[in-house]
């Protein structure tokens, strides 16, 4: 037997025929070949944002997924939780095939989420405190993608100043981009209804627009 972790996808109620897939991913370190556990703090701190969405998306058909990441770690060049984040799409296409799916990842997940930005399937992106270094994945620019960043305006782990300017960039080149400035730290600790809230209005403006452009296509 294999002692090579792997990642898990956690999907909650079943769905059978999804309007929209939310997939929602954790924090993490820079370097870090520890494996990731169901108790770690990084993927703890997304839970509240999994079930809200849940229990507010029964009524719209939106399946909400949770990964955990092999390993704690982002590990350049190899970046670990893309890797995992992009085995996760795979799995969520092989059962939905033409499925729209939007992320919803906190500090290393918003750099992942924006790693992600090229997938056809991807419509959306909320970045939580994402860390986006300069000249990293933080340019989630591309025409058409919706993306919702909030930031802490007084984190001291990732940088709101680089989020802003990506978001002002993703503007520029045609996503459809809105920065939110929260107060509070990176840990989402203080107005946490205002982070839940505004990631629940993203979400469901999302499936709201999905759903349209499917009765538009069946009309």
């Amino acid at each position: 037997m294999s002692n090579e972790p792997t990642p898990v996808l956690r999907t909650g109620r079943r769905v059978s025929d999804p309007a929209l897939v939310v997939l929602v991913l954790g924090g993490g370190k820079d370097v870090s070949r520890a494996r990731s556990r169901p108790w770690h703090l990084a993927g703890l701190r997304m839970w509240p944002f999994t079930w809200m969405l849940r229990r507010v998306g029964r009524a719209h058909d939106i399946s909400v997924q949770q990964l955990q990441y092999r390993f704690r770690g982002w590990n350049a060049p190899e970046r670990s939780p893309v890797e995992d984040a992009r085995w996760a799409l795979n799995r969520i296409r092989a059962e939905h095939p033409d499925v729209h799916v939007v992320v919803v990842g906190h500090s290393m997940g918003g750099r992942t989420a924006a790693a992600l930005i090229d997938d056809p399937s991807i419509v959306g992106v909320v970045a939580l405190a994402p860390w986006w270094p300069e000249g990293a994945e933080a340019d989630a620019s591309r025409p058409g993608k919706k993306l919702l960043v909030m930031h802490g305006t007084a984190d001291k782990w990732t940088d709101p100043r680089t989020s802003r300017r990506a978001t002002e960039r993703a503007s520029e080149r045609g996503a459809s981009a809105r920065y939110l400035s929260v107060p509070g730290g990176h840990f989402m600790l203080r107005n946490p209804r205002l982070w839940s809230r505004a990631t629940r209005d993203f979400v469901l403006g999302i499936a709201a627009d999905v759903q349209v452009d499917c009765m538009g296509t069946q009309s």
